[in-house]
């Protein structure tokens, strides 16, 4: 039973990408960059105001952050803590400063490896709502935490239900503040793949990186916030050949990335559309990945 690859959330990426060809300024939409030299992190970050710009985007309002690291793959444990440390200072950002319960949701199949980032990622949480209530913030020593909680709702496949249903009957029962999910994506570009760390606070759609639409989790549906991480681990056939066509793309000067994605699509053997493709170093980058986004967790939800 496999698991479903969510929604490609890159639109900072994309965006950034249409300002830079275009030089265009699209009324409602903000764009700021940022790159650290050092760690060789750049980070896009678009800013949806308006609902004019939403319609123009087609995203909702909010904030989609990208942060690109090329080096991310590599087995580096000093520089995956610069990444922690760069995430938690985004998730605060979205946060706010303020105490707040979280929960945080592992989305995924954990017996998919490049699906199972979610499960991964919360099975390093550090949980605390429990501890909280049962023995007061005191228990936890000098360390200040936000009540922290934390699950994995699996697949429809593997437990028969949706993923909202489940989240929505774990909120009405423990009434969180605030959810942060996290998941694989589908990637739009081959060299995102396992280098790309995807936030906003506009929630996700589960399924959608694959056709597979779900209802999604996002404040409007739960009533409450909801934050999303993302990395892209696999891609599908059709990005793989426009990645390696692209110079021939260009002779046919379409510059659009959706007509060309869509161009590739239509020509290439039907049983290759639904074909994702991996690296074979997934398994170790999976959880090298998900310790690094579970020490940012960890570290945005400290009080200060």
């Amino acid at each position: 039973m496999f698991g479903r690859f969510r929604i490609r959330t890159d639109l900072a990426l994309e965006a950034r990408e249409s300002f830079e060809e275009d030089d265009v300024k699209i009324r409602g939409v903000r764009i700021e960059e940022e790159d650290d030299e050092e760690l060789e992190i750049h980070t896009t970050r678009v800013m949806i105001e308006t609902e004019n710009g939403a319609k123009t985007m087609g995203k909702p309002v909010g904030t989609y952050i990208t942060m690109e690291a090329p080096n991310m793959s590599a087995p580096d444990e000093d520089y995956h803590r610069e990444i922690s440390q760069k995430l938690a200072e985004h998730l605060k950002s979205l946060m706010g400063e303020e105490e707040k319960s979280v929960l945080i949701v592992g989305l995924g199949n954990r017996d998919v490896t490049p699906d199972a980032l979610g499960p991964y990622v919360v099975g390093n949480i550090c949980i605390t709502r429990h501890m909280i209530r049962e023995f007061g913030a005191a228990s936890l020593g000098e360390e200040q935490r936000n009540p922290v909680s934390g699950i994995v709702p699996g697949v429809m496949a593997q437990t028969g239900m949706e993923t909202l249903e489940i989240i929505r009957g774990v909120v009405k029962e423990t009434h969180p503040d605030l959810i942060i999910a996290v998941d694989a994506l589908a990637a739009r570009s081959t060299r995102r793949l396992n280098r790309t760390i995807q936030i906003t606070d506009t929630g996700i759609n589960p399924g959608s990186g694959v056709g597979n639409h779900r209802n999604g989790l996002n404040k409007q549906v739960l009533g409450i916030p909801v934050i999303a991480i993302g990395v892209p681990t696999v891609v599908d056939a059709a990005t793989i050949v426009n990645d390696t066509m692209e110079s021939l793309i260009h002779a046919l000067d379409m510059e659009d990335y959706a007509q060309k994605y869509q161009l590739i699509k239509e020509r290439i053997p039907s049983h290759l559309n639904t074909m994702f493709v991996t690296p074979k170093d997934i398994d170790e980058t999976v959880k090298r990945l998900s310790y690094t986004i579970s020490e940012g967790l960890n570290l945005a939800l400290q009080l200060a």
